[in-house]
């Protein structure tokens, strides 16, 4: 009889335990798992062939959803050329006169000190046929916004200041700092009717004080060059300013021709893109 009531006891108590321990988590649930849009990735590239597209960290079906690429088509021999420009510091028209020349139109990603502080440059870049795109306002790291309203802030500002300037809308074309973005990023640019476009060939030509010489700098860019390029280049750069008529040139003597990237976007996604299935980053 005791063991027998000994045993009810130990039941109610264990029930209890239970009973108290389901009002708990109740009261202090566990968190949620983190979306998959949060996770930062930062773009890369692997060279494996010369003259053959590399292998990105997202393939362009992964992409495509959010309207976002990194190359044009790979069977047509085109290179698309951009600029990304957060400041002047005087290579801007050497870059612009070379364009000129070659009958080339660039896309220029262009940030807000550029934007307030040469409007002379960007009504230049707008006259001569160029299409002006989106680099953000202030260049931070876009990995870290998955907030809608600081998101739209950073693309509107630059889209107002263009607007002052020119009276013409900016392009949909938005480029993300230094590559950094995340799924959350994509889907509230493509949202917003932008086409996310990142890069299939660039060097490092960012280091305004450590330049690379023109040897260097057709070390990376002539090999590596593939029908559907997207090339990325910095305006601030002294070697791309001097050397890109000869850079141009040479494209040309390979059998490239220079595509024009905000028709080659509108023609392949059209009208802004649906939220999309997680990609599959690798």
């Amino acid at each position: 009889m005791k063991r027998t009531l000994k045993k009810r006891r130990a039941v109610l108590v264990l029930l209890a335990a239970v009973l108290l321990l389901g009002i708990a988590v109740r009261r202090n649930p566990a968190p949620s798992a983190v979306p998959a849009s949060a996770s930062i990735t930062d773009w890369g590239l692997s060279f494996q062939t010369e003259g053959a597209p590399p292998v990105a960290n997202a393939t362009s079906e992964a992409l495509a959803p959010y309207h976002a690429l990194y190359m044009g088509d790979p069977a047509e021999k085109t290179v698309y050329i951009t600029f990304d420009a957060g400041f002047e510091n005087g290579n801007t028209p050497a870059i612009l006169d070379a364009l000129k020349k070659h009958g080339v139109k660039a896309t220029f990603f262009l940030v807000g000190n550029f934007l307030q502080t040469e409007p002379e440059l960007v009504k230049r870049m707008a006259a001569e046929g160029h299409t002006i795109g989106n680099h953000t306002y202030s260049h931070p790291d876009m990995s870290k916004i998955l907030g809608e309203a600081e998101f739209r802030e950073e693309l509107q500002k630059n889209e107002d200041l263009f607007r002052e300037i020119t009276g013409a809308e900016m392009a949909k074309l938005y480029r993300p700092p230094q590559g950094k973005f995340c799924e959350e990023n994509l889907r509230m640019a493509s949202e917003m009717g932008y086409t996310t476009v990142f890069w299939s060939l660039a060097y490092v030509d960012w280091y305004v004080d450590d330049q690379p010489t023109a040897q260097q700098a057709f070390a990376k860019l002539l090999p590596r060059v593939h029908p559907g390029a997207v090339l990325l280049l910095h305006s601030t750069s002294s070697t791309n300013a001097s050397i890109l008529d000869e850079l141009l040139t040479k494209y040309e003597e390979a059998g490239y021709t220079f595509g024009d990237l905000s028709a080659y976007c509108s023609d392949k996604f059209g009208t802004p893109a649906p939220s999309g299935a997680p990609l599959p980053f690798r």
